[in-house]
């Protein structure tokens, strides 16, 4: 039996978060012994880990490396980690500006923080960033694997391209979740071509489905064209894209209310956002929720307004059940996205993503012939679970 190390930093309501949850739910146990390694252990998704998943106990160094509370004061090696923690984030922020983060890593815990206790055939460090530095620097594993759930162009604009070819280069696998990530790594490090794979994101069409049917969603009015868009409350996301679209909106319809699942650092910019523009009776902010699929499945519209993604869980889920969906053309969307068979794709700009929605709001034969392609197709894929197989070692 194969002894595997997941590194996460949390297990938050995002993509990358959800995609790990999957996997760990399809994996074969009576092949695999797994640990799962959070630097902080929260997230709506600690519930869904199964119960043959062994959730490692933070070290003190570690857990206040990311974490700062009075608990710190209980150890010398907890205090020593506190400390480094303010100290190294106010310096490196004044240095580094947005680039903190990596930095950090870089300038201090790399060199301060103990290894991991263990041995381990595989270590897969699940999202980019510190979760796969920590594999690749504290972690004793014969083959370590590191994932990338964004498109890299994206990620490069805020951290130091160099850092990851140096982790990359260490890396025994680097695993992107389509065609397109996969491609804009290899123009990046063509150096590095041969490392790089593509594992779409595993989604249980069936669990799905059933979860979806848990509960008849509160909120939604039944005479209203109810738009829903999950993510974090991100730049990236581009809510404040929505925000602006819905403005257009409202001129034209009283009809239309848009629900937004999730949180984030931009939660109360955009609700101002929505106040200024006299929009709170058009959109509303439904906070994290730890069950989003009756929202999908009652929902007439899916929308992701995002500047980029890598590959979108939510599209997947969306697409799972037969739900239609506008997404904007950021770089990887046509991997994921049939224009005008599944949803449509819009230019990113609010007057654009205004346009479709009400191209969909009006034309009933083109909403109706994408709900009808999608109830047709199957988008379920945990049989890609063997794929997985193949790169972790059978």
């Amino acid at each position: 039996m194969k002894k595997i190390l997941f590194v996460m930093p949390a297990l938050y309501g995002g993509g990358a978060e959800k995609s790990l949850v999957n996997l760990l739910n399809l994996i074969d146990y009576k092949k695999y012994a797994v640990d799962l390694l959070l630097f902080k252990q929260e997230g709506l998704f600690l519930t869904q880990i199964p119960k043959e998943v062994r959730l490692l106990p933070l070290t003190a160094s570690l857990r206040y490396a990311y974490k700062i509370d009075m608990g710190m004061f209980g150890s010398l090696s907890g205090f020593k980690t506190g400390m480094l923690r303010l100290m190294g984030t106010v310096v490196c922020k004044v240095l580094y500006k947005e680039k903190a983060g990596q930095q950090r890593w870089v300038k201090c815990y790399k060199h301060c923080l103990p290894n991991l206790e263990g041995n381990y055939d595989i270590a897969v460090g699940f999202l980019e960033g510190e979760a796969s530095y920590y594999v690749i620097d504290k972690v004793n594993a014969k083959k370590k694997i590191l994932w990338i759930h964004n498109d890299f162009n994206e990620i490069k604009k805020n951290e130091d391209a160099k850092i990851y070819e140096n982790y990359f280069q260490k890396a025994d696998s680097v695993v992107s979740i389509s065609d397109k990530c996969v491609q804009i790594l290899k123009q990046n490090y063509p150096e590095l071509t041969n490392k790089f794979y593509c594992l779409p994101n595993l989604t249980s069409g069936s669990l799905l489905k059933k979860l979806s049917e848990e509960f008849e969603v509160p909120e939604y009015e039944k005479n209203k064209f109810n738009i829903l868009s999950i993510g974090r409350l991100t730049r990236q996301k581009g809510y404040d894209f929505a925000i602006d679209a819905m403005k257009i909106l409202k001129k034209k319809y009283s009809d239309i209310h848009w629900w937004i699942i999730g949180a984030g650092e931009l939660e109360e910019q955009l609700k101002k956002q929505v106040k200024d523009n006299e929009l709170e009776e058009y959109i509303t902010f439904l906070g994290l929720k730890a069950n989003p699929y009756p929202y999908i499945r009652s929902c007439d519209l899916l929308v992701q307004p995002s500047r980029w993604e890598g590959k979108s869980v939510v599209l997947d889920e969306a697409k799972i059940l037969a739900k239609p969906i506008l997404a904007t053309n950021y770089s990887t969307i046509k991997d994921q996205l049939k224009d005008k068979k599944e949803g449509l794709i819009t230019d990113i700009s609010p007057n654009a993503i205004a346009e479709g929605i009400a191209k969909l709001r009006e034309n009933y034969q083109l909403y109706n012939s994408i709900q009808s392609y999608l109830d047709k197709h199957e988008y379920g894929n945990e049989r890609e679970v063997a794929q997985y197989y193949k790169l972790l070692g059978e």
